[in-house]
Protein backbone atom coordinates (compact mmCIF):
# COMPACT_ATOMS: atom_id res chain seq x y z
CA UNK A 1 0.00 0.00 0.00
CA UNK A 2 1.29 3.33 -1.14
CA UNK A 3 1.14 5.60 1.90
CA UNK A 4 0.42 9.44 1.23
CA UNK A 5 3.04 11.62 1.41
CA UNK A 6 1.93 15.32 3.03
CA UNK A 7 3.34 17.82 0.64
CA UNK A 8 5.09 20.84 2.08
CA UNK A 9 2.62 23.12 1.32
CA UNK A 10 -0.15 21.43 3.43
CA UNK A 11 2.03 20.54 6.17
CA UNK A 12 1.41 23.05 8.37
CA UNK A 13 -2.45 22.49 8.16
CA UNK A 14 -1.64 19.00 9.17
CA UNK A 15 0.13 20.18 11.89
CA UNK A 16 -2.08 22.51 13.48
CA UNK A 17 -4.91 20.21 12.60
CA UNK A 18 -3.71 17.24 14.44
CA UNK A 19 -3.70 15.05 11.03
CA UNK A 20 -3.81 14.64 7.38
CA UNK A 21 -7.36 13.32 5.54
CA UNK A 22 -9.57 13.86 3.12
CA UNK A 23 -11.48 16.64 5.20
CA UNK A 24 -8.68 18.36 5.92
CA UNK A 25 -7.42 18.63 2.18
CA UNK A 26 -10.97 20.18 1.07
CA UNK A 27 -10.72 22.86 3.02
CA UNK A 28 -6.87 23.42 1.95
CA UNK A 29 -8.36 23.52 -1.40
CA UNK A 30 -10.87 25.80 -1.09
CA UNK A 31 -8.86 28.18 0.60
CA UNK A 32 -6.14 27.92 -2.10
CA UNK A 33 -8.80 28.81 -4.55
CA UNK A 34 -10.30 31.27 -2.31
CA UNK A 35 -6.78 33.14 -2.37
CA UNK A 36 -6.47 33.08 -6.27
CA UNK A 37 -10.58 33.81 -6.73
CA UNK A 38 -9.96 36.94 -4.61
CA UNK A 39 -6.26 37.64 -5.04
CA UNK A 40 -5.95 37.93 -1.20
CA UNK A 41 -3.66 37.08 1.97
CA UNK A 42 -3.59 35.30 5.40
CA UNK A 43 -5.90 37.78 7.39
CA UNK A 44 -4.22 39.89 10.54
CA UNK A 45 -7.60 41.14 11.71
CA UNK A 46 -10.77 41.09 10.48
CA UNK A 47 -9.87 42.38 7.18
CA UNK A 48 -11.57 38.37 5.55
CA UNK A 49 -14.72 37.42 6.46
CA UNK A 50 -15.42 33.29 6.44
CA UNK A 51 -18.68 31.50 6.64
CA UNK A 52 -18.31 28.25 6.91
CA UNK A 53 -21.30 25.17 6.61
CA UNK A 54 -19.69 22.57 8.55
CA UNK A 55 -18.03 22.26 11.41
CA UNK A 56 -15.56 19.27 9.95
CA UNK A 57 -12.22 19.30 9.67
CA UNK A 58 -11.86 21.25 7.01
CA UNK A 59 -12.74 24.00 8.67
CA UNK A 60 -9.26 23.79 10.58
CA UNK A 61 -7.55 24.59 7.08
CA UNK A 62 -9.70 27.69 6.52
CA UNK A 63 -8.72 28.92 10.02
CA UNK A 64 -4.75 28.16 9.30
CA UNK A 65 -4.30 29.33 6.00
CA UNK A 66 -6.67 32.36 6.18
CA UNK A 67 -6.10 33.51 9.70
CA UNK A 68 -10.03 33.42 10.26
CA UNK A 69 -10.90 32.36 13.78
CA UNK A 70 -13.87 32.47 15.89
CA UNK A 71 -11.86 34.56 18.88
CA UNK A 72 -11.40 37.25 16.47
CA UNK A 73 -15.14 37.07 15.45
CA UNK A 74 -14.29 36.76 10.89
CA UNK A 75 -14.92 32.77 11.32
CA UNK A 76 -19.01 32.29 11.45
CA UNK A 77 -20.40 28.78 11.87
CA UNK A 78 -23.85 28.10 10.17
CA UNK A 79 -24.93 24.46 10.39
CA UNK A 80 -26.09 23.41 6.56
CA UNK A 81 -24.34 20.34 6.98
CA UNK A 82 -22.19 21.35 3.52
CA UNK A 83 -18.71 22.05 2.46
CA UNK A 84 -19.08 24.94 1.37
CA UNK A 85 -16.81 28.16 2.43
CA UNK A 86 -17.96 31.32 1.56
CA UNK A 87 -15.09 34.01 1.97
CA UNK A 88 -15.47 37.84 1.94
CA UNK A 89 -13.00 40.78 1.62
CA UNK A 90 -14.00 44.00 3.34
CA UNK A 91 -11.52 46.24 1.74
CA UNK A 92 -12.64 44.96 -1.91
CA UNK A 93 -16.38 43.97 -1.03
CA UNK A 94 -15.72 41.06 -3.35
CA UNK A 95 -16.53 37.56 -2.06
CA UNK A 96 -16.84 33.86 -3.25
CA UNK A 97 -18.98 30.60 -2.10
CA UNK A 98 -16.92 27.35 -2.80
CA UNK A 99 -19.27 24.48 -3.03
CA UNK A 100 -17.56 21.21 -3.10
CA UNK A 101 -19.08 18.93 -5.41
CA UNK A 102 -18.56 15.49 -3.88
CA UNK A 103 -18.31 13.36 -1.10
CA UNK A 104 -15.27 13.93 1.47
CA UNK A 105 -14.92 9.97 2.21
CA UNK A 106 -15.98 7.02 1.21
CA UNK A 107 -18.60 6.97 -1.74
CA UNK A 108 -18.88 3.25 -3.09
CA UNK A 109 -20.65 0.88 -1.48
CA UNK A 110 -17.54 -1.04 -0.65
CA UNK A 111 -16.14 2.00 1.02
CA UNK A 112 -19.14 2.42 3.54
CA UNK A 113 -18.72 -0.68 4.72
CA UNK A 114 -15.50 -0.58 5.10
CA UNK A 115 -15.76 3.08 6.69
CA UNK A 116 -18.47 1.60 9.31
CA UNK A 117 -16.46 -1.59 9.91
CA UNK A 118 -13.30 0.48 10.83
CA UNK A 119 -15.35 3.26 12.87
CA UNK A 120 -17.15 0.64 14.39
CA UNK A 121 -14.12 -1.14 15.76
CA UNK A 122 -14.78 -4.48 14.10
CA UNK A 123 -12.76 -4.45 10.37
CA UNK A 124 -10.18 -7.16 10.32
CA UNK A 125 -6.34 -6.48 9.20
CA UNK A 126 -6.86 -6.56 5.74
CA UNK A 127 -9.98 -4.82 5.78
CA UNK A 128 -8.73 -2.09 7.57
CA UNK A 129 -5.56 -2.18 5.15
CA UNK A 130 -8.07 -1.64 2.44
CA UNK A 131 -9.90 1.25 4.07
CA UNK A 132 -6.44 3.01 4.32
CA UNK A 133 -5.33 2.44 0.58
CA UNK A 134 -8.70 3.66 -0.74
CA UNK A 135 -8.31 6.73 2.08
CA UNK A 136 -4.82 7.25 0.68
CA UNK A 137 -6.20 7.27 -3.36
CA UNK A 138 -9.31 9.59 -2.08
CA UNK A 139 -6.43 12.08 -0.44
CA UNK A 140 -4.13 11.98 -3.57
CA UNK A 141 -7.18 12.91 -5.82
CA UNK A 142 -8.16 15.35 -3.59
CA UNK A 143 -4.86 17.25 -3.52
CA UNK A 144 -3.92 16.83 -7.47
CA UNK A 145 -7.50 17.64 -8.98
CA UNK A 146 -8.09 20.44 -10.59
CA UNK A 147 -10.19 22.79 -9.02
CA UNK A 148 -13.29 23.30 -11.20
CA UNK A 149 -13.55 19.30 -10.74
CA UNK A 150 -14.04 19.70 -6.87
CA UNK A 151 -15.72 23.14 -6.19
CA UNK A 152 -18.89 24.95 -7.83
CA UNK A 153 -17.65 28.46 -7.71
CA UNK A 154 -20.58 30.98 -6.53
CA UNK A 155 -21.01 34.42 -5.26
CA UNK A 156 -22.46 34.06 -1.57
CA UNK A 157 -26.58 34.59 -1.81
CA UNK A 158 -26.23 36.53 1.83
CA UNK A 159 -24.57 40.21 2.97
CA UNK A 160 -21.29 40.65 4.01
CA UNK A 161 -21.65 40.25 8.26
CA UNK A 162 -20.69 42.79 10.38
CA UNK A 163 -17.62 42.97 12.39
CA UNK A 164 -17.52 41.64 15.94
CA UNK A 165 -18.77 43.51 18.83
CA UNK A 166 -17.75 43.67 22.18
CA UNK A 167 -21.02 43.95 24.16
CA UNK A 168 -21.50 44.75 28.30
CA UNK A 169 -21.16 41.74 30.51
CA UNK A 170 -23.78 41.15 33.12
CA UNK A 171 -24.37 38.07 36.37
CA UNK A 172 -26.57 35.93 36.25
CA UNK A 173 -29.38 36.25 38.67
CA UNK A 174 -29.32 32.87 38.54
CA UNK A 175 -25.95 31.00 38.84
CA UNK A 176 -23.91 34.07 39.23
CA UNK A 177 -21.66 33.73 36.27
CA UNK A 178 -21.01 36.55 33.87
CA UNK A 179 -22.19 36.51 30.82
CA UNK A 180 -22.41 38.35 27.49
CA UNK A 181 -25.65 41.12 27.56
CA UNK A 182 -27.14 39.98 24.46
CA UNK A 183 -27.28 36.22 25.55
CA UNK A 184 -29.28 36.73 28.77
CA UNK A 185 -32.91 35.62 28.93
CA UNK A 186 -35.56 37.18 30.92
CA UNK A 187 -37.41 34.73 33.55
CA UNK A 188 -39.72 35.33 36.24
CA UNK A 189 -38.17 38.90 36.15
CA UNK A 190 -34.95 37.53 36.57
CA UNK A 191 -31.96 38.09 34.20
CA UNK A 192 -30.52 34.42 33.30
CA UNK A 193 -28.00 32.85 31.30
CA UNK A 194 -28.94 30.55 28.61
CA UNK A 195 -27.70 27.43 30.85
CA UNK A 196 -30.12 28.86 33.25
CA UNK A 197 -33.37 29.63 31.37
CA UNK A 198 -35.27 26.67 30.50
CA UNK A 199 -36.51 26.47 26.36
CA UNK A 200 -39.59 26.94 26.00
CA UNK A 201 -41.49 25.48 22.71
CA UNK A 202 -44.93 24.09 22.29
CA UNK A 203 -43.71 21.25 19.79
CA UNK A 204 -42.70 22.85 16.51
Amino acid sequence: MKKFEIPAELAESVRFHGHVCPGLIIGYRAARLAEKALDLHRDQDEELVAVVENDACGVDAIQWLLGCTLGKGNLIFRDQGKHAFTIFRRDTGKAVRLVFKGQAGASTPEGIALRRKVMGGTATPEETARFEEQKNQRMQYLMTAPAEALFDCKQPGFELPSRARIFDSVVCESCGEVTMEPRLRLVDGKKVCLACAKPYHRGW
